[in-house]
């Protein structure tokens, strides 16, 4: 009897040791059919925003008033109109800019008569750049300001970081770089007030970029760091003698993490799309600044591809953001 009782005592422990296997793959294919669901909505995304931009722009009027002199005749505007293909029907437009897109075949620009390809292959380089810039002086500036104002709450740095964080949020943009120009460039004559091509160029539109992101990230991490640090985690950390440095940078700073890391992830496609106002003013030859040229030269082609282009930065950012939050957190892996 005792024979026989062995096989289906130790019988379920194959098929636990089978099950085991098991989960690392339904993990895998839950990641995956993630991942393509957020891929889906993105392209989704992308498809919206180029119908829209594509209807809504030719409602700002005709380009051949714009290109051609103010006593061209009838003849002469309806051969450019022909020429530049704005004479067919506006389905077959619409089919046309579609089937170019995935080939990263935007057309011709009406105003640079070159392929749009080309005019932003020239600018992005400089947009990019700015928002690298932007995003350092974010992340130097943000990291240790919110993390002390978490550590200081109530006390004078803390006072002093929310004060900066409220005047970086009201605080219009373009406001702050006139006001840098004016200090830096015409009152000092320490850094230059337009231009491209060296480091002391980039300072003043990086920074003017930067405001408002830093206070962003700032009044976040404090928020989240405040959180985090009374958990019972936290306390335990303290009670076996780690200092407050330490348990901040090695227990609270990647539990708090996971809304910074949105809100960093965000600020990145911002500081892409507020560009414009900064390029304008420091007359930084960005994706910005083309974008304001496009717009009042009425370059429908030029001004799809930008809008579109600003809208693609936003949705990679935000898909690259989602999935990274498995990394980060395990729960978040396990929950979905």
């Amino acid at each position: 009897m005792s024979e026989l009782l062995t096989p289906s005592a130790s019988a379920p422990a194959p098929a636990e040791e089978s099950e085991r296997p098991a989960a690392p793959r339904r993990d895998a294919l839950r990641v995956l059919r993630m991942t393509a669901s957020r891929i889906g909505t993105a392209l989704l995304v992308l498809l919206c925003t180029a119908t829209v931009a594509f209807f809504l722009v030719r409602l700002s009027g005709d380009p051949v008033k714009v290109l051609l002199p103010p006593d061209a005749t009838a003849q002469q505007e309806s051969v450019l109109r022909h020429g530049l293909g704005l004479d067919r029907p506006l389905l077959t437009q619409y089919l046309d800019y579609l089937w170019g897109i995935p080939r990263l075949d935007f057309g011709d620009s009406l105003f640079y008569n070159q392929p749009v390809r080309a005019v932003l292959a020239d600018r992005i380089p400089a947009t990019l750049l700015l928002a690298a810039g932007a995003l350092v002086v974010t992340l130097v500036v943000a990291l240790p300001a919110g993390t002390v104002a978490a550590m200081r709450r109530g006390r004078a740095a803390d006072r002093t970081v929310m004060t900066g964080v409220l005047l970086g949020q009201s605080t219009p943009p373009f406001w702050i770089g006139i006001l840098l120009i004016l200090v830096f460039a015409v009152g000092l004559h320490a850094l230059p007030a337009s231009g491209y091509g060296t480091f002391a160029n980039l300072v003043l539109p990086a920074v003017t970029l930067a405001v408002y992101s830093v206070a962003v990230v700032a009044r976040l991490l404090r928020s989240s760091l405040i959180d985090v640090l009374g958990a019972d985690h936290i306390r335990t950390a303290r009670a076996k003698g780690f200092g407050p440095v330490k348990v901040v940078l090695t227990h609270g700073l990647r539990n708090a993490s996971l809304p910074v890391v949105t809100v960093v992830g965000l600020e990145v496609g911002s500081l892409l799309g507020g560009a414009i106002l900064t390029e304008q003013v420091f007359s930084w030859p960005g994706v910005g600044q083309l974008t304001i040229e496009a717009i009042s030269n009425r370059d429908f082609p030029l001004v799809q591809a930008t809008v579109l282009l600003f809208a693609a930065t936003f949705v990679v950012v935000n898909l690259l953001v989602d999935l990274s939050y498995s990394l980060l957190d395990p729960r978040v892996r396990t929950s979905r």
